[in-house]
């Protein structure tokens, strides 16, 4: 009986080390990721709602290309179609003449270690054609996660911040993106 004791006390001893030191790995886990993970082309699929103050809730489809410099920059254009019940901005945002892209965005970027990250997108200052006004762009902050050694970019909305508004409102949009092959 005595023996039957100890082998279950070893036993659960075991399993008790093995278990702390699982989550002490994890938590000290480092996938070798930095900024220069992220770097060049990548198309992206956004997609998701946000809800205005006046309770209109406002609908995103949209696509987009992200050039990412490995040092905590990035640019942008975008072309992301809202729902019909959705108020005009503000003002006009700059657009490729050609494709009918939004251009002019610009952003930051932090990788941890762990693959996970942060980037804010700046979007440029709307005019307004009737008196001229510039009118602040939309800040958007999201949250993500590197996968595919940095090929692969799953990313969610934190913070929204609609143009000319005075803070961010809520949302619910995602977006994924996948770095391009540029083979010759």
């Amino acid at each position: 009986m005595r023996s039957l004791f100890f082998k279950a006390a070893l036993a659960i001893a075991i399993a008790l080390l093995f278990l702390c030191s699982s989550a002490k790995a994890q938590v000290q886990d480092n996938d070798g990721c930095s900024n220069a993970t992220l770097k060049g082309d990548y198309a992206v699929t956004v997609s998701g709602q946000f809800y205005l103050p006046s309770g209109v809730t406002v609908l995103r489809e949209g696509v987009a290309m992200a050039h990412y410099d490995g040092m905590g920059n990035f640019t942008q254009v975008d072309l992301v179609l809202s729902s019909p019940n959705a108020p005009p901005p503000p003002g006009v945002s700059p657009t490729d003449p050609i494709s009918g892209f939004h251009n002019e965005e610009k952003g930051t970027y932090k990788v941890n270690a762990d693959c996970t990250g942060t980037f804010t997108i700046n979007f440029p200052e709307l005019t307004n054609p009737s008196t001229g006004a510039m009118t602040p762009g939309a800040v958007i902050v999201a949250g993500f996660v590197l996968s595919d050694h940095g090929r692969a970019i799953h990313a969610i909305v934190t913070s929204l911040t609609p143009p000319g508004a005075p803070g961010p409102v809520p949302a619910l949009i995602h977006s994924e993106s996948y770095k391009l092959d540029r083979k010759p």
